[in-house]
């Protein structure tokens, strides 16, 4: 990875800029945004609210926000949820409230959603930054998922399934980023966020770099 120096940047008056980052299962999401967050410590991580139970080692408030389904589907009648899913048969949602706040207070933002969230926030936030992650290949996919060794052959299909349809709507990311070596991969996406971060010129400018 090339020796990219950390930037912290002071939000005054700025309004915050929010930063959308897709991808399918297995595609190595949790570790760019990780390699993202050591060089940009300044960025906010918004923290989704989920119906499914903590895996072991997650922490309430810090890996989720975990609440029972109940609640989630009264909060998303109340309309308090900026994006919200069901995925694999469990809720997940971006408060509103939070958001805005942050974004408000001139905080740069990093949401970790599927492509049905992201069209979501893009119907309330069109400046949003998108930026989808992308495998080579499904059977590289499915490569990576086997060596997980934490799901059974049927779960690993339906991720499999899952990673298609997520993939037909990269289209709608301003940024698709192929996630083949990490080390490349890291650099790029880095890259990206911090143009946007230093220019105010291409928030809302519709391009894509595909």
């Amino acid at each position: 990875m090339e020796n990219i120096v950390s930037e912290t940047m002071d939000p005054g008056n700025r309004k915050g800029r929010l930063f959308v980052v897709s991808a399918p299962s297995g595609a190595g999401k949790t570790t760019l945004c990780r390699a993202l967050r050591d060089v940009y410590s300044d960025i906010q991580y918004s923290v989704s609210h989920t119906t499914r139970k903590p895996r072991q080692g997650e922490k309430d408030g810090i890996d989720y926000h975990f609440t029972d389904k109940n609640n989630f589907l009264h909060m998303r009648d109340r309309g308090c949820w900026a994006e919200w899913a069901d995925v694999h048969g469990h809720y997940y949602g971006t408060s509103a409230k939070n958001l805005e706040q942050a974004l408000s207070d001139g905080h740069d933002i990093l949401l970790d959603i599927d492509v049905q969230g992201t069209m979501q926030i893009l119907e309330r936030y069109p400046d949003t930054v998108t930026i989808f992650i992308m495998v080579p290949s499904l059977e590289i996919l499915k490569q990576r998922l086997s060596k997980r060794g934490t799901e059974d052959p049927q779960t690993i299909e339906k991720r499999l399934r899952n990673a298609e349809k997520e993939i037909a709507g990269k289209s709608i990311y301003r940024h698709v980023i192929v996630n083949d070596d990490l080390s490349t991969a890291t650099d790029e996406f880095i890259r990206v966020v911090g143009k946007y971060r230093n220019s105010k010129d291409l928030i809302g400018s519709g391009t894509r770099d595909l």
